[in-house]
């Protein structure tokens, strides 16, 4: 099969086309003929070698987000997914196991039909994207009519993050640079402040007290914090981000990988799209072979949406 991946880490050049063998489904497992794959900044930590290859041999193919068609099934699987159903799926990246291919196992758990009338381009951007919203949310376990700052809301999942939390019941307090206001406004967010370093203050116009909870997706949640009350949450989705736990806050971070087999809350995803309460957004779709300028477009920052690579 095609793949794409590396060899040696480095930057997006060392990504290249790869002549790889197709993996067969397990018992508990499904195999995608994957159509897209999302680009996400975890695929670029991947091309660096500071995630995902540790206790792998290369090569590395990155990639945590796939849509398709299903072409093989493990004979204990009882999903209700027949050969040729569209699906997408999140993976958990290991060595050669990774989105960037034609084929793609994963467990049955991890795999759910795509959003009805949605492209697979689109579809291709919501599984770990999404569910890194979801879990961030989860984390925070505030109660509905909360209310919660975002930060990065205009971003891929500060966007999914925004909805979801409006799908949730909690008021929203989201950031967005001017030409992005609009957008944010139109995902849901009940107030939108300009993103930047007096973003806290603004916070506190609206809310003296603080909000209840701060969802970082900007790597920003330091600073931002200082929109939260006392004794507040804050969650951020940025790995290495540090919080200071002054004024009695709770902060952690999301880890994807622990929510790749809650089917259940995949498939919840899928149905907000189909009740056009969750949109998917995609900056650009590229041929895998080109990879190396996807990677590049990602780390130049400012993209709307998820490149999406197809193969």
């Amino acid at each position: 099969m095609k793949a794409v991946g590396l060899t040696e880490f480095g930057g997006p050049e060392v990504l290249r086309v790869l002549e790889l063998p197709a993996p067969e489904a397990g018992p508990d497992e499904i195999r995608i003929r994957v159509h897209a794959a999302a680009v996400n900044p975890v695929d670029t930590m991947v091309r660096r070698g500071m995630a995902f290859v540790s206790d792998a041999e290369p090569p590395y193919v990155p990639g945590m987000d796939a849509a398709g068609v299903v072409d093989q099934i493990g004979e204990k699987v009882d999903v209700g997914l027949r050969i040729g159903d569209r699906v997408m799926a999140v993976a958990v990246i290991s060595g050669t196991h990774g989105a960037y291919a034609e084929h793609l196992v994963v467990p049955a758990d991890s795999v759910v039909r795509i959003p009805t009338g949605v492209p697979d381009i689109q579809a291709a951007t919501l599984p770990m994207n999404g569910l890194t919203a979801r879990m961030a949310l989860d984390l925070l376990e505030l109660p509905a009519g909360a209310t919660i700052a975002v930060a990065g809301a205009a971003g891929a999942v500060g966007a999914y993050a925004v909805q979801l939390a409006k799908a949730d019941g909690y008021r929203v307090i989201a950031d967005a640079a001017p030409k992005d206001v609009q957008l944010v406004k139109d995902l849901g967010a009940d107030i939108v402040r300009p993103r930047g370093t007096d973003y806290p203050q603004l916070v506190r116009k609206e809310v003296p007290e603080g909000v209840d909870a701060l969802l970082d997706t900007a790597g920003i949640a330091q600073p931002a914090s200082q929109a939260v009350r006392d004794n507040g949450r804050v969650v951020s989705t940025v790995r290495g981000v540090e919080v200071s736990r002054d004024r009695g806050i709770v902060t952690q971070t999301t880890f994807v990988p622990r929510y790749a087999r809650e089917h259940a809350k995949l498939d919840r995803l899928r149905q907000l799209v189909e009740e056009g309460r969750l949109t998917p957004r995609v900056a650009q779709a590229l041929p895998a072979e080109q990879a190396p300028e996807a990677h590049r477009l990602l780390e130049a920052g400012g993209l709307r949406g998820r490149i999406v690579l197809t193969f």
